[in-house]
């Protein structure tokens, strides 16, 4: 059963940016405790497409703390879910659906304690982004990417004040993929042009796609370390299946060993492989990055227009994730983009919740292996509150790789305190 939530659409008269102040949100007890705008940035005139963006200062220090760009996955899935689900500073209060509508609380280990953070709408067609033409909504991993960065470019306008802050781009699951292309396009164009402003210091990406096929490849020797499938399949797969893009298996023998397989991934809730397996709320693309659209974890629809979030535009039915989206996948992968970045000097995280089976860690050191760094930091524990909290190893070129110790496919959701403890760490330049 989805949950209506009360307070989403709101419509407003048409301007190129447009911003509001929300002091109060329906379900929260008084003033939010934290400065939170909402607005529309137009990122293409010709077919009307506005990307519609939350921003939250840092409760620490706005002027010197650094700004992120967060991007939620899918690719089509809300910003609110970063903000809500991960690491936003408003959280959902969990009690039985009567009805009403739901409460929600402060969460203390939100990122916004240390950092402002943008989250944003993107690719059009996802939250409350749109196009008032149909041509608008024709996006793929290249034009949403410069998008952003248009967005990005015409934000700074109305936020000059920003500008000297460290900038990080920064996102997970499916966002994994476009945060370096962003990233890399504002490199670009500081490199063209010495006077750009944008002060971008590096990129942070959490359980990410790449666009290899080690991404889902991984899954397979991943079931096997934690004992979901046998030694005996496992061997029989490696043994069939030698260089086969698993998703789309040539051998009829490796057809029939990853059926097998999959047989036993099916049974597994795999965001998070010790979770309760639960029935979607809605249908899941097959293409679609992990499932957090479960009725466990509230999937939200949009109700009757209301001001509480200053919302405009033809966004009909807001939904957590938009399955139905017009989008190219048309970087065959992102891993030329993550060379030119490091090679430049740019600063770069990568963390794994390390209970994921959509998009194993294995995998992720696979490609970061690939890399040909040399290991700077060797492989050791990081701690918060005296308990070991994951591990990780620093590479040459400035990049830091962290496992999360009991995360899922979204880390900050399942282990908030000790993700917010590895950013504040991590954009200090301080050892995780």
């Amino acid at each position: 059963m989805a949950l209506t939530i009360l307070f989403f659409l709101y419509y407003l008269s048409s301007t190129a940016l447009s911003a509001s102040i929300i002091t109060h949100l329906p379900g929260f007890q008084g003033p939010l405790p934290f400065y939170l705008e909402t607005g529309y940035v137009s990122v293409d005139e010709e077919n009307g497409v506005e990307l519609f963006y939350y921003f939250i200062e840092s409760e620490r220090n706005p002027s010197e703390d650094p700004l992120l760009l967060w991007l939620t996955g899918g690719p089509g899935c809300s910003a609110f879910s970063g903000l809500v689900f991960e690491i936003g500073p408003l959280k959902f209060v969990t009690a039985e659906y009567n009805g009403s509508l739901p409460n929600l609380v402060y969460h203390p280990y939100s990122w916004t304690r240390v950092a402002n953070v943008i989250f944003l709408d993107s690719p059009v067609g996802t939250g409350f982004s749109f196009s008032r033409k149909p041509e608008g909504y024709a996006v793929g991993d290249i034009s949403s990417s410069m998008q952003v960065y248009k967005f990005l470019r015409k934000w700074f306008v109305d936020h000059a004040q920003f500008l000297s802050n460290s900038l990080y781009i920064s996102g997970d699951s499916y966002g994994g993929k476009v945060v370096p292309v962003v990233a890399d396009a504002i490199s670009k164009d500081i490199e063209a042009d010495q006077q750009s402003r944008l002060n971008l210091k590096g990129y942070l990406i959490g359980n990410p796609a790449t666009g290899l096929k080690v991404d889902k490849n991984a899954r397979v020797p991943y079931a096997h370390g934690v004992g979901i499938i046998s030694d005996v399949l496992y061997e029989l797969i490696q043994k069939n299946c030698q260089g086969e893009d698993y998703e789309n298996p040539v051998r009829e023998q490796c057809v029939t060993k990853l059926d097998a397989f999959h047989k036993f991934y099916s049974e597994i809730q795999t965001s998070h492989i010790l979770e309760p397996k639960c029935a979607a709320a809605s249908p899941k693309p097959e293409d679609m990055i992990g499932d957090r659209r479960s009725v466990k974890e509230l999937e939200l629809h949009s109700p009757p227009p209301h001001p509480a979030l200053k919302c405009r535009g033809t966004v009909r039915e807001w939904q957590r994730c938009n399955s139905d989206l017009a989008y190219a996948k048309d970087i065959p992968n992102n891993i030329n983009y993550h060379l030119s970045l490091t090679n430049k000097g740019y600063r770069a995280l990568v963390y794994s919740g390390d209970h994921d089976l959509v998009v194993p860690f294995v995998g992720t050191q696979a490609w970061i292996r690939s890399l040909n760094f040399s290991v700077v930091d060797e492989w050791r524990s990081w701690h918060v509150g005296g308990q070991v909290a994951g591990y990780t190893t620093a590479f040459s070129n400035n990049l830091t790789f962290a496992t999360v110790r009991g995360a899922g496919h979204t880390a900050p959701e399942y282990k908030p305190e000790e993700c917010l403890a590895m950013l504040q760490r991590w954009i200090s330049s301080r050892p995780l």
